[in-house]
């Protein structure tokens, strides 16, 4: 395959049971795009078939390539697709597809990039929420406010799982990423604000989908502990590019 117009990144682990759907819908899509697209699989440390069902989709599906990794986190396997990565643009995306795939091409109109940094938002005008049950977007909406107040002001929606990087944007915000946990959207966008990347959020439908790997209590606080940490790596100048 040469050099690939868009590349999409799905964390996968123990998704066995979601993926298929999710594959025969972004395989739909894809075929009908004018560019050329690469879909890698990251799956971590998954205790089901997960690897087996995305090699068995390759055969099928040249554009897809898996890659496997022994250790968790969503935030490990988002950095390391992004690196391994070789599109123009880089698109990460949950394995549920809990927004219509289709939705893709509000990232890339006409082939353009609106921005270097272009993140999905439910929270932004023209934006759809369907199906959340109330306390999930009260939690949701209270740990926005932390994360206004304390890095990133002025954003609505950190925390969607759908979110488009220019090739240079990428490479130069991914390899400054430290946590692996469920705040990594929030540090690698302090990390995009710090090296001066622009960030627009891009209204998007989103479907809830049951079968989140998120414990709402355990990983809500350390969510909130790993915000002091962002704020702290940022005033030590951790997110900034290495001088050379």
């Amino acid at each position: 395959m040469s050099t690939p117009f868009l590349s999409i990144i799905i964390p996968a682990h123990n998704e066995a049971e979601r993926l298929p759907a999710s594959l025969k819908a972004l395989n739909s899509y894809i075929s009908s795009l004018p560019f050329e697209t690469e879909v890698i699989i990251v799956e971590n440390n998954s205790s089901d078939a997960t690897a087996e069902i995305v090699r068995e989709w390759t055969k099928t599906m040249p554009q897809l390539r898996l890659i496997s990794l022994l250790q968790p986190g969503k935030g490990n396997a988002i950095r390391t697709g992004m690196l391994a990565a070789q599109g123009k643009y880089r698109f990460m995306t949950d394995a549920d597809f809990s927004m219509p795939v289709a939705e893709i091409g509000k990232f890339l109109p006409d082939g353009n990039a609106i921005s270097p940094v272009a993140i999905a938002s439910r929270e932004a005008p023209g934006s759809k929420r369907i199906g959340e049950p109330f306390y999930r977007h009260l939690i949701g909406r209270v740990y926005n406010v932390l994360v206004r107040l304390l890095v990133l002001p002025g954003l609505q929606d950190t925390q969607c799982g759908f979110k488009c990087f220019s090739a240079e944007a990428a490479q130069a915000i991914f390899p400054l990423q430290w946590l692996e946990g469920w705040s990594f959207d929030v540090e690698v966008l302090t990390i995009a604000r710090q090296l001066g990347f622009e960030i627009t959020e891009i209204p998007i439908t989103w479907h809830y989908r049951p079968g989140s790997r998120m414990r709402l209590l355990q990983d809500s606080l350390q969510m909130a502990k790993d915000l002091l940490t962002i704020r702290q790596n940022k005033k030590k100048g951790l997110y900034h590019a290495p001088k050379v």
